[in-house]
């Protein structure tokens, strides 16, 4: 019977790193492959030459080749005058031997005659006749690459366990090797376990998910020199599971499992590992957030990492510890350490002290230069905190927080990694989403990024100045305007520049089955009807409030108290989104939204009023390219016919685009 996981003794990075080492003692196996075949492999063997390279000298120049003591004294007032014997061409070989006062044509790439010790260029020489007269004098040996310069025979040009770039194929071409013994890609075998979990492609049916980890690990593993071996999913049965470990240690050099390795009485994988005849653990639980449920073992002779079930816990793990035992495998003797850079962190972000801690962010340029790092603390279970992640920075155990504006440093999940243009921080909309694809179209040279933290979190990042821009749809219930109230409430007059974006049809979201159809706020009122309310901060919320608070007007009551009468008030979605998707998933009745995603969710749409969608700029930053280059995207007819096409309820005006004093 499996029993519940206690984590009992917790590991460091570094401890599960030592015990790795001295644990694997095997690599992949060699074998010989064609030099056109051998880019990205390892190589298995010192790579000796036989032959000296050049193996003759040769003239570096265009020129004549000469005795160099025929040119001493040489200049352009007092020249020399030599006689002209032959001509000496690349690949053939010279049949002349230079006397004193005589000299040959030379070319780049052609062997020096005999009796010849120095090359003098052509632009220093004039040829008239059988004669030359020499400008310039040389040295001996000048413009002469010296049989042997480069390569000698019998030296070593290349060492076991580099990796073949087009350098060392140069080099090995250079020397005249055809063949070259390289060590073969570690084969490894990827499982994914879990009743939840379904391939991409297939239908989603109710509480399952598509399993995210077999096919981003598979991508890691490949980028690390590895060669994936998909597996599938396992569900959560002893049998099954035992079975497939036996079949992936036996297939492959490297095992990954991700999921089952919890504390929770289905997660098998740490008890039948240990129960597998001369398994050992090496680690049992991991000191890193996240990471903790990770396990680390030798099985028949092969490393096998159990990674958690979570996407960003199980990509974190395999930076730090997978990837280091893959290059391992592949014969790579030396760290190879992950490209990082220098960031400024834009806020402060908490940690655990006595544990590890590996934070995804994101980096944005700053206008100086510099970057910038946004922790995505969107949690371990989230996809966007990979998404949005371009690398990660390392917390020691012993620190609790990081203040903002401290330097820290970024590694950086490849070396392909882009930090963006500009940064938009504030409420989501697919509207932005369609007008930075129109500038990557237009431009293909700049680079935009989105943090939706809601229209009051774009301005409160604009004020620390963190954001370039934020997109912001916020009511103010007195004056009726939309966003320019709230640029004075947050004393950002002198701070920010208001552009006038596009328009928002909002309104309420049914499903077209339902029979609890709603027209109005009041109808809300039902206790029969379920509702999904928006997050404090958005726009949207602000709205809904206010439309709530006339209504409570209307009743003479206080908002406080009508709104305990509405069932799922209390009930949040931080995105248009997410509420469709509650409604169309049948948890509420209804939700108040954009028609774009009723649409895009087959929802009915009850139309109730458009909002001004708007951005809110750095006034600092407007000059910068970038915003200039979203500006004029942003006026541009492009953007409306596409916003027009993809976005039903979205539309802009002759107001879209203007700066708002």
């Amino acid at each position: 019977m499996i029993k519940r996981r206690i984590f009992r003794s917790l590991l460091t990075i570094e401890e599960v790193k030592t015990r790795i080492d001295t644990a694997i003692s095997m690599t992949c196996s060699t074998y010989e492959v064609e030099l056109t075949n051998a880019l990205g492999k390892v190589l298995a063997e010192d790579v000796t030459s036989t032959i000296d390279v050049p193996g003759f000298d040769r003239s570096t120049m265009d020129g004549y080749a000469v005795k160099a003591q025929d040119t001493f004294s040489a200049n352009e007032v007092k020249t020399k005058i030599l006689k002209l014997v032959g001509k000496s061409e690349p690949g053939i070989v010279p049949t002349m031997t230079l006397n004193e006062g005589e000299t040959s044509e030379i070319s780049t790439g052609a062997p020096i005659p005999v009796g010849a010790s120095a090359v003098v260029m052509v632009e220093f020489t004039k040829t008239s006749g059988n004669e030359v007269e020499i400008s310039r004098s040389v040295t001996p040996g000048e413009n002469v690459m010296a049989a042997g310069s480069d390569i000698m025979a019998g030296e070593v040009v290349l060492r076991r366990s580099q990796i073949i770039t087009s350098r060392e194929i140069a080099i090995m071409a250079a020397i005249g090797r055809k063949n070259v013994i390289v060590i073969g890609s570690p084969k490894v075998a990827i499982l994914s376990t879990g009743n939840e979990l379904i391939p991409p492609g297939s239908e989603l049916s109710r509480m399952k998910i598509f399993d995210i980890n077999a096919y981003s690990i598979a991508a890691a593993v490949y980028e690390s020199g590895g060669t994936p071996i998909m597996l599938g999913i396992v569900p959560d049965d002893e049998v099954e599971i035992r079975n497939i470990l036996k079949r992936a240690v036996e297939s492959a050099d490297l095992v990954l499992t991700s999921g089952s390795t919890s504390a929770g009485s289905r997660d098998l994988i740490p008890q039948i590992i240990s129960s597998i005849e001369g398994s050992q653990i090496i680690a049992n639980g991991l000191a890193v957030k996240p990471g903790k449920p990770a396990l680390v073992a030798i099985v028949a002779g092969k490393p096998l990492f159990a990674l958690p079930g979570n996407p960003t816990s199980a990509l974190m793990v395999f930076y730090e510890l997978v990837k280091p035992t893959i290059r391992r495998l592949s014969g790579i003797r030396f760290d190879v350490h992950m490209p990082s850079v220098d960031a400024r962190l834009a806020f402060k972000t908490i940690s655990v002290r006595g544990k590890q801690e590996l934070v995804p962010v994101h980096i944005v340029k700053e206008e100086c230069g510099n970057y910038l790092a946004y922790p995505a603390l969107a949690g371990s279970g989230a996809i966007t905190s990979l998404a949005l992640a371009d690398g990660f920075v390392r917390v020691s155990s012993d620190r609790d927080v990081i203040v903002e504006g401290e330097t820290v440093q970024v590694h950086l999940f490849n070396q392909n990694i882009r930090p963006s243009d500009f940064l938009i921080v504030g409420s989501h909309c697919v509207g932005i989403d369609i007008l930075l694809t129109v500038i990557s179209e237009k431009t293909r040279s700049v680079l935009g990024k989105i943090i939706n933290v809601g229209s009051m979190g774009g301005l409160q990042a604009l004020k620390r100045g963190e954001a370039d821009l934020a997109g912001i749809h916020l009511l103010d219930e007195n004056s009726g305007d939309y966003n320019t109230p709230f640029i004075k409430r947050f004393d950002l007059e002198n701070k920010i520049i208001l552009v006038r974006g596009y328009v928002r049809e909002q309104g309420f979201m049914t499903r077209k089955d339902s029979t609890k159809k709603v027209n109005n706020f009041s109808d809300l009122l039902n206790p029969e009807i379920s509702f999904i309310n928006r997050n404090r901060g958005s726009g949207t919320r602000i709205l809904i409030d206010m439309c709530l608070g006339y209504v409570a007007k209307k009743k003479n009551k206080p908002l406080q108290e009508l709104v305990k009468k509405i069932n799922g008030y209390d009930l949040e979605a931080k995105s248009h989104s997410a509420v469709a998707s509650a409604v169309s998933q049948g948890k509420v009745d209804v939700g108040f939204g954009i028609r774009t995603v009723a649409e895009q969710n087959g929802l009915d749409f009850g139309s109730h009023s458009f909002e001004r969608f708007d951005f809110a700029i750095n006034k600092n930053r407007l000059n910068k390219e970038s915003i200039q280059v979203f500006l004029e995207i942003l006026r541009s007819k492009e953007f409306g016919n596409k916003l027009k096409d993809l976005a039903p309820g979205l539309s802009v005006d002759i107001e879209t685009g203007k700066l708002i004093d």
